[in-house]
């Protein structure tokens, strides 16, 4: 079952551009969008039209073949490794991005001498099979996730994590998302997740679509939530995890973490292997990306919220370190301290 009417990013019918739901405009309108220019592309993930790490990942394979249909044939390897360089400045902390530029650039490097068709042909393929990959990925996650939960439980979450973030299930979604689909009753507790409303606009709506009640919360009443015993876990994603489990993911998951570790329920973050980052040891490495004041002061207001000047500290994500998570669930199944990925 699939709980959009179609995947967040996909190749057109025509197979010459890429089709895009503009996550900006959710939940009040479903918008998709045609993209097929570099600058477009760039500007898809840099202002979230295009969002969640696995996502970004799909987004980038099908960017670089699409790019490589509007190139001369013999300049496919200087300009598309020169856009892949582009791409992956887009946004630095998700490591889906760069691994999956990485892939297309691979195929470049491996099919040199062979005719500019046929190389274009291995680029479809690649990029497909990243799509697919993930797809598959997150039904094995899901899986997983579901053992670790039972009827009625009540499970908070953060940020998105589902279809629109992946593809299909999701990943810190997909074991509510198929437990839903399996007639198993939960209760999902749903954190707004400020400043960009993750929360609110897309895992209430992806809940909502599957059949499930979710109860929206602002991102500071999950202590209070915990402290009821309310919930039962906190599932969330990840944009990049360090090989010793040190885990980035949106702005806030570390503030619920130490609210899980002082009311003893279990954190589980849950990604695919593709989000692990072998090369990088610990969550000192993690470059987090810093953002325009602006989403804290006015984008979704209708009238700003702070005296005009004022200064804004804005980071997109942080880091959960290590000690405070209770397993890291990939396609390769549940992973339990001491985490070494390296």
């Amino acid at each position: 079952m699939q709980y959009l009417p179609t995947d967040p990013v996909r190749l057109s019918d025509r197979g010459d551009s890429i089709i895009i739901i503009d996550q900006r405009l959710l939940p009040n309108d479903l918008v998709t969008r045609e993209i097929k220019s570099a600058e477009d592309m760039y500007e898809a993930i840099k202002t979230l039209a295009v969002r969640g790490a696995p996502c970004i990942g799909v987004f980038a394979g099908y960017c670089v073949y699409v790019r490589s249909l509007y190139t001369s044939d013999d300049k496919l390897d200087d300009e598309l490794v020169g856009f892949c360089d582009y791409l992956n400045s887009s946004r630095p902390t998700a490591v889906n991005l760069s691994w999956a530029l990485g892939q297309m650039k691979d195929v470049l490097s491996q099919s040199k001498g062979q005719p500019a068709d046929k190389r274009r042909e291995l680029l479809n393929g690649k990029a497909r099979q990243i799509h697919q990959s993930d797809i598959d990925t997150c039904q094995k996650i899901a899986e997983y996730g579901l053992t670790l939960i039972k009827e009625g439980d009540g499970v908070i979450t953060h940020c998105n994590a589902g279809a629109l973030a992946t593809s299909r299930l999701g990943t810190g979604l997909g074991a509510l998302l198929l437990a839903a689909q399996r007639g198993i009753k939960l209760r999902p507790y749903v954190d707004e997740t400020r400043p960009l409303l993750q929360g609110a606009r897309l895992t209430a709506f992806e809940l909502e679509q599957a059949g499930l009640e979710p109860t929206l919360i602002c991102d500071n009443m999950a202590a209070f939530v915990m402290s009821k015993g309310l919930v039962n876990a906190v599932f969330i994603g990840a944009d990049r995890i360090a090989a010793n489990g040190d885990t980035a993911n949106k702005i806030g998951s570390l503030s619920l973490a130490i609210n899980a570790e002082h009311f003893g329920v279990p954190f589980y973050v849950f990604a695919p292997t593709s989000t692990v980052d072998k090369s990088c040891k610990s969550g000192d490495n993690i470059e987090i990306e810093m953002r325009e004041g602006d989403e804290i002061k006015s984008l979704y207001f209708e009238k700003p919220t702070a005296p005009e000047g004022v200064k804004c500290l804005n980071p997109a994500f942080d880091v959960v370190d290590n000690s405070l998570i209770t397993a890291i669930i990939t396609e390769e199944g549940i992973f339990t301290p001491p985490y070494n990925f390296g």
